[in-house]
């Protein structure tokens, strides 16, 4: 049955049915097993004792709708997910988002693992502990080992809280690459040329918060990455998308510093605000080559290969095309099962491949799960470990 069927259930009977359908069409497509099946833990945890774990993972703002990805009119725009990346993964097709639907404080909850009640718009840290504050102070880790790849001024503080306990010092270093590239291009008055690349953000365009926070310079990005700032414009200036930038430094992060954790946010796919639905499609497209792109990385990189666990997830959904409420695909105001039930992918050493998790997780499971992989104890976080991964 498909999914718009289900308009008059109750939201628990609706997030059922999303699920439900994801798993169906995953099951026809990739043949996926569900996970109660075959449940248990792997000997290659085991095997990962004397290594250094990574984790990278990598959200994105403006998620897709099941329409365009899980449903088999869409299934053309996720190639990569569903052929190369879900047959090596396990796939958790009910989380769900309880907090505030906007990108900045949805992804700041995700990193938390705790609910943030702040302003979407505002220039604040979050209010708990980051995952990247647990890294560091449990696992005494140095500032270069965690990082974070973020689109747009208004994620300047995403990389450390306000909490008294942790905060200033123990967070990870922000690179906001659309900043770096206005930055490089300003010297020669060229930065006009690359408004496409620039927009801080799609769903307020009129709308660029302060810059806050300690994101990196340019010139300290370029001695980190070795790469000059004329490289740094040169192959930005090749781009078509924000999100191919940020993938590139993501990258470099990977080749020069290898760090333990590095989270990436995606925000192409949030151009549905402008109302184009072709735009909105083809970067659903983008966003599932670059997924495919960073973890062919992992697995050229001896760095990382066979010790890292790569998470992939949107940071939360979009309207239906009959919710009255909303506008579609275009935006995510209704705050309905549809808004709020997306999925998690999870690939690497000792996760169980092409199999299928359907019931409900909540969004704040990722950091303490994180926690257990990795080693640190997430105290504040509202979430618990998922079994499956952890």
């Amino acid at each position: 049955m498909r999914l718009r069927d289900f308009n008059n259930s109750s939201p628990r009977e609706l997030s059922q049915a999303i699920s439900s359908g994801r798993r169906n069409f995953l099951r026809s497509v990739t043949g996926a097993t569900a996970a109660s099946t075959i449940f248990g833990s792997s000997p290659l945890y085991g095997m990962l004792a004397n290594r250094t774990k990574k984790a990278i993972v990598v959200t994105f703002g403006g998620g897709a709708r099941d329409d365009e990805t899980f449903l088999p009119d869409g299934q053309e725009n996720i190639p990569h997910l569903l052929k190369e990346l879900m047959p090596q993964a396990t796939f958790f097709s009910q989380m769900v988002n309880r907090g505030i639907l906007g990108h900045y404080v949805a992804t700041a909850s995700i990193v938390t693992g705790a609910y943030e009640t702040f302003n979407n718009f505002a220039a604040v840290s979050p209010n708990n502990p980051t995952v990247f504050e647990y890294f560091r102070r449990d696992l005494e880790r140095p500032a270069t080992d965690c990082w974070v790849v973020a689109p747009s001024n208004g994620f300047a503080r995403i990389g450390e809280s306000a909490h008294k306990l942790f905060g200033p010092g123990l967070g990870a270093g922000v690179i906001l690459p659309k900043r770096l590239l206005s930055a490089a291009l300003s010297a020669n008055s060229d930065s006009a040329r690359y408004q496409h690349l620039l927009r801080d953000n799609y769903e307020t365009p009129l709308y660029a918060p302060t810059l806050t926070g300690k994101q990196i310079e340019l010139s300290r990005m370029a001695d980190l990455l070795k790469l000059s700032v004329d490289d740094f414009a040169a192959h930005a200036r090749s781009l078509v998308s924000p999100d191919e930038l940020s993938v590139y430094v993501a990258k470099q992060l990977m080749r020069q510093l290898s760090p333990s954790l590095l989270w990436v946010t995606l925000h192409d796919i949030d151009i549905a605000h402008s109302g184009t639905f072709s735009l909105y499609v083809d970067a659903i497209k983008r966003c599932d080559r670059h997924c495919a792109e960073l973890w062919q990385a992992v697995q050229k990189d001896p760095e990382y290969s066979g010790n890292t666990t790569m998470f992939i997830l949107p940071d939360f959904g979009r309207d239906s095309d009959i919710d009255s409420g909303g506008n579609g695909f275009q935006h995510h105001r209704t705050g309905d099962a549809r808004s709020r039930t997306t999925w998690m992918m999870v690939l690497g050493p000792g996760i169980r491949q092409n199999v299928v998790v359907d019931r409900p997780v909540d969004s704040t499971d990722l950091v303490p799960t994180l926690g257990s992989l990795l080693g640190f104890d997430a105290r504040y976080s509202q979430g618990k470990p998922l079994a499956e991964v952890a």
